[in-house]
């Protein structure tokens, strides 16, 4: 639910706590996603090319631990796809059949992301580490598959720095995690995610494949393809928990409510600004629902004339605002509504 944050407006507004610095996705307009398609364009370049030669080297050398490599990045490589059909999807202006238009679609790709990493990553992955184990065979050409490891960490390394880059540029303040945890756009931490796992996953396969060359000890290879499954695992529960919130529903981020009170509390007609509750429908889409009690005195084309001034500059503001709904109400009923809300009781 959305906060209700403290106004400067003389007219009252509910007390709420300070809104966090620096919230991630504070840049939320129209145009902000362009960096999001770059962080996926060069996520999707380099698992593409890695993919191929991980395979290759995988029938060359044997390894069970680089074929769960090369299962990896082919699941990276369709997941980037996915992410940028999500996206242009997404972009699709609203229709009579979706009225708020379709920015939830990306949070449902991306939430089929967190589904593939799991049962084709992981699930492939602690297969072919089983099979080595019961059944194990010494890898071979060595120097090949210490070539094609030591490019594709060269590779991922290039695509996780893009994609921190970007992240750090939207996470302000905020630490990583608490970032990760408020962001509204799935696309960049998917990738900063799937990236983190793949260069883990890459040197567990670097240290099995040269375990079991050094020790005579081919069961490593197949113990690193086993925790090469645990990590994309724990990759899909992080992406899975955090899309699913979002599919859902979650509320926008405390300076858009703050923003939104504060422009209706400054309106000469506005006795009070009660509080918002607002939805987020896509990283660039955001529907509001502002309760506010007018001047007594006012009369109904006044108040429309009020509500149109409120709509404009709150869409000036917030680009991103795609709806919002003004509801005349007394402070005392939006108090009893939201503790109806927040206690989880049946509306009246």
């Amino acid at each position: 639910m959305s906060h209700q944050p403290v106004s400067p407006s003389p007219r009252t507004t509910p007390p709420s706590p300070r809104p966090e610095q620096g919230d991630a996705g504070r840049d939320n307009g129209p145009g902000k996603t362009k960096g999001s398609h770059v962080v996926v364009y060069v996520a999707l370049a380099g698992n593409l090319a890695i993919a191929v030669a991980k395979f290759i080297a995988a029938g060359i050398s044997g390894s069970s631990a680089m074929l769960s490599e090369g299962v990896h990045s082919l699941v990276d490589t369709v997941n980037e796809v996915l992410l940028l059909y999500g996206l242009r999807r997404a972009a699709q202006p609203p229709t009579p059949t979706h009225p708020f238009g379709y920015g939830r679609e990306l949070y449902f790709w991306s939430f089929i992301v967190a589904l593939l990493v799991f049962a084709m990553g992981a699930g492939v992955s602690l297969y072919e580490g089983i099979v080595h184990l019961r059944n194990p065979e010494p890898a071979r050409s060595h120097l090949i598959a210490y070539c094609v490891l030591g490019v594709s960490i060269v590779f991922e390394g290039i695509s996780w720095v893009v994609a921190v880059r970007e992240f750090r540029s939207k996470k302000g303040r905020m630490g990583y995690f608490q970032a990760f945890r408020q962001s509204k756009d799935p696309t960049t931490f998917t990738v900063l995610l799937e990236d983190s796992a793949a260069l883990i996953g890459l040197l567990m396969a670097l240290l099995g494949l040269a375990g079991a060359q050094l020790f005579d000890m081919p069961e490593l290879d197949g113990i690193a393809s086993i925790g090469i499954a645990g990590v994309l695992a724990f990759t899909a529960f992080l992406l899975a928990r955090e899309t699913k919130g979002l599919l859902i529903g979650e509320p926008a981020h405390a300076h858009v409510t703050d923003s939104l009170l504060r422009i209706a509390a400054s309106d000469p007609d506005v006795r009070a600004a009660n509080g918002v509750l607002t939805m987020q429908m896509g990283p660039n889409q955001v529907v509001a629902a502002l309760s506010a009690e007018f001047e007594d005195s006012r009369t109904t084309p006044q108040i429309e004339a009020c509500v149109g001034r409120i709509e404009a500059a709150a869409k000036q503001q917030h680009p991103e605002l795609t709806a919002l709904f003004i509801k005349p109400q007394t402070p005392e009923t939006w108090r009893a509504r939201r503790a109806q809300i927040e206690s989880g009781a049946e509306p009246d």
